[in-house]
């Protein structure tokens, strides 16, 4: 499969621990030797060009700062082996510290820097060699939560600026979502689906993107699709839900699987306590045992036990293993069901509760080939 990057894009590889999104990328810098097919940059095949001819800077997690030298010296490093004119070297340096906020600390050393100033030199050096592309491998994984929010605003807002053309590796899909115009998501060494981050979180090609792609991730169930009443549903367990108009319509190709069992799909996001949603109707609703929640003050996180079969298929447990987690055959048809719900709620722990389900955001993957059930049935946009 191909990945055109068009010219000042900001594209975002990500994926699972090992799915060779940093191979990729060092396959591009020239790092890593590649066994077939054809990178260009530009015009150019740059198969056979060591880096430093392909014209491209490269951003580290490990930032890979000399310690014995000066912010300055730091982000001036490249420009002098170039052997750029001393007035030249100054003036890209001080745009660069400008443009970034360094301009207060051009003569200290890393070692007196915090870690978001160092990811800012690393950024500087990167900068003044005026590349046709950025290189970015994990550079916020080294930096606390709060540091990471704001890092990723400042790379989003300095790469619109530059328009400079960035590929962006990184593990965490919440970066994918709000820095990449449009995201890659990789799988065991193959591209899955690229698309810009909307359409991913919409439409999933298949089981791994719509698992990968939302956090909280999506909830995974089998259940059966089957005509009730002249109205097309979804049985999960011993509860049906009604399928509104708008999902039937989004996604004709249920029809075929009319009696079959599927992988039903349901975002955090799209569930609510049914006590605060009073006009749902009670067939886009689930009951289940409220095991625990998590109070975040805009928002309550619960996690309610229902009785329904969990989707245990390949797709499902290499995501579950990458972030720590081993699923075994359950004895009992029990799954956890997580919801974003409103702070208001009041649900309790150990209680039963009923959750208003938006059956118009449900969605639906072939139990065998774990591919989008869409319009024909198959698959969803790749």
């Amino acid at each position: 499969m191909e990945l055109d990057i068009d010219d000042g894009e900001f594209m975002v590889l990500v994926g699972p621990s090992g799915c060779g999104k940093t191979t990729a990328l060092r396959m591009v810098a020239g790092l890593e030797e590649i066994s077939e097919g054809v990178v260009k940059i530009g015009d150019r095949v740059v198969n056979n060009l060591p880096p430093k001819d392909r014209d491209i800077a490269m951003v580290f997690q490990s930032y890979a700062l000399y310690p014995h030298l000066s912010v300055y010296d730091n982000i001036a490093f490249s420009l002098r082996l170039k052997g750029e004119k001393r007035a030249e070297i100054d003036r890209r340096v001080n745009e660069a510290a400008r443009i970034l906020g360094l301009e207060a600390f051009l003569k200290r050393k890393p070692r007196a820097l915090s870690g978001g100033q160092r990811q800012r030199v690393a950024m500087g050096r990167a900068i003044v060699r005026n590349p046709q592309a950025f290189l970015m491998d994990e550079p916020l994984s080294n930096l606390d939560a709060k540091l990471r929010v704001q890092m990723r605003a400042e790379i989003s807002r300095l790469q619109d600026d530059l328009g400079t053309t960035t590929i962006y590796v990184t593990h965490d899909q919440v970066e994918a979502m709000t820095m990449g115009d449009r995201i890659a998501v990789m799988r065991k060494g193959e591209l899955q689906q690229v698309g810009r981050p909307q359409d991913l979180y919409d439409r999933p090609v298949n089981l791994f993107v719509g698992g990968f792609i939302g956090s909280p991730a999506m909830n995974m169930f089998e259940a059966q699709l089957a005509r009730e009443d002249g109205v097309l549903a979804v049985r999960v367990g011993d509860q049906r839900l009604s399928l509104s108009e708008e999902a039937l319509s989004a996604r004709s190709g249920l029809h075929a699987y009319e009696g079959r069992t599927v992988v039903l799909g349901i975002r955090p996001e799209h569930v609510e306590d049914a006590a605060l949603v009073p006009d749902a109707p009670a067939d886009r609703r689930l009951r289940g045992k409220v095991e625990l929640t998590e109070a975040l003050g805009s928002e309550i996180v619960a996690h309610v036990s229902i009785d329904a079969k969990p989707a245990l298929t390949e797709d499902v447990r290499e995501l579950a293993q990458d972030i720590g987690e081993e699923l075994e055959e359950e004895a009992e048809a029990i799954t956890t069901l997580v919801g974003r719900i409103n702070a208001r709620s009041r649900l309790r722990e150990g209680e039963t509760a009923e959750l208003a389900v938006d059956t118009s955001a449900l969605h639906f993957f072939d139990l065998e080939t774990g591919a989008g059930i869409y319009d024909d049935g198959t698959k969803g946009a790749s």
